[in-house]
């Protein structure tokens, strides 16, 4: 069975990260966590991985690694939650700082060949892997917010990766993610019939107050929303719109289907002010049509264990539930 890549359906749900990073973690995907996403009465999951989690140095895959994959898609199909399979690191490419990859998955040398040819490898192997479980289950989104790439460099790595899929699999679901972290439209890709994934981090120094792992942002006043950028934007629900909403509508009306592939506020964002933006969020995302994953489900930007020192948090299953901002989102859902 197949879905309409010009029309995404609007799942919503979240980002699990037990394959993030290689060096972090590299674990099984908990059965709990599909267990209380569908209890919640959501039907999404993204998995942002890490290739080299299941690729040892020669190049070769580990089928034990690969055998957890293959639990994930299992226990979402099990529960009519769809499943996301995304590279944040692939071959020649991340946005992790460290440890570089070997190749630039956009050069024109040598190396940017061979990046090439790893990544639709990889690609190749997941359309293998999953021939036989239709789009309405499992759909792949190929690099994670690719960054510091022109349009045509990018468009060739996708080209690569969607012709090892479709050698396999014509049918599969296939997702790109915008250029510039995932924020700019990519209509170079209207010729190759995928859906594209954007973004909902905006105002980045709203969003990412006091990140850790963003320069300056200890730095940055502390924010409330509607939110005055010092550099003098002044955000609301309107400018988000312009800013986030209008190029990518734009981009929908020459028939490519879109989805909100990450969102979310860091927990030093004070919450009362994380929610107003999330109400404007989810309102925007609602008239457009558009589904949503969060980043993450347990963790600092999550409804899980956020370590927000502003919430009062619920008991729920051996969790921490922000339980406002899950209210938030179960309204959405209200709202089909």
């Amino acid at each position: 069975m197949s879905v309409d890549a010009t029309k995404l359906p609007r799942w919503r749900g979240f980002n699990l990260l037990s394959k993030f990073i290689l060096e972090s973690k590299n674990v099984r995907f908990p059965e709990a966590d599909f267990d209380v996403v569908a209890e919640l009465g959501f039907d999404f999951v993204r998995l942002p991985m890490d290739y080299r989690c299941w690729t040892d140095g020669n190049g070769d895959f580990i089928d034990s690694v690969l055998a957890e994959i293959d639990e994930a898609v299992a226990l979402g199909r099990a529960r009519g939650i769809h499943v996301n399979l995304n590279l944040h690191r692939a071959p020649g490419f991340t946005v992790v700082a460290s440890p570089k990859e070997p190749y630039s998955l956009w050069a024109d040398d040598a190396g940017g060949s061979e990046a090439r040819r790893q990544f639709a490898r990889q690609w190749g192997m997941f359309a293998e892997r999953y021939k036989d479980i239709p789009s309405t289950d499992v759909s792949f989104d190929l690099v994670n917010e690719p960054a510091d790439v022109d349009a045509g460099p990018y468009v060739r790595a996708v080209e690569a990766a969607v012709a090892a899929i479709r050698e396999v699999d014509p049918d599969r679901l296939i997702i790109a993610d915008g250029l510039q972290y995932g924020t700019i439209p990519v209509p170079e890709l209207a010729h190759l019939g995928i859906g594209q994934s954007t973004r909902g981090y905006e105002p980045h120094r709203f969003t990412h107050y006091q990140a850790g792992w963003v320069d300056g942002s200890g730095d940055y006043p502390q924010p409330t929303w509607p939110y005055d950028d010092p550099r003098g934007t002044s955000w609301t629900q309107e400018t988000l719109g312009e800013r986030a909403i209008t190029p990518w509508k734009k981009l929908e009306s020459m028939g490519i289907g879109v989805h909100v592939g990450e969102w979310g506020a860091y927990n030093k964002t004070p919450h009362d002010d994380v929610l107003r933006w999330m109400t404007d969020q989810l309102s925007l995302w609602r008239d457009a049509g558009w589904g949503w994953a969060l980043w993450n489900l347990s963790g600092d930007f999550g409804i899980f264990d956020s370590h927000r020192a502003d919430v009062d948090y619920e008991k729920f299953h051996g969790r921490l539930l922000d339980r406002k901002m899950l209210e938030l989102f179960r309204e959405d859902l209200a709202g089909q």
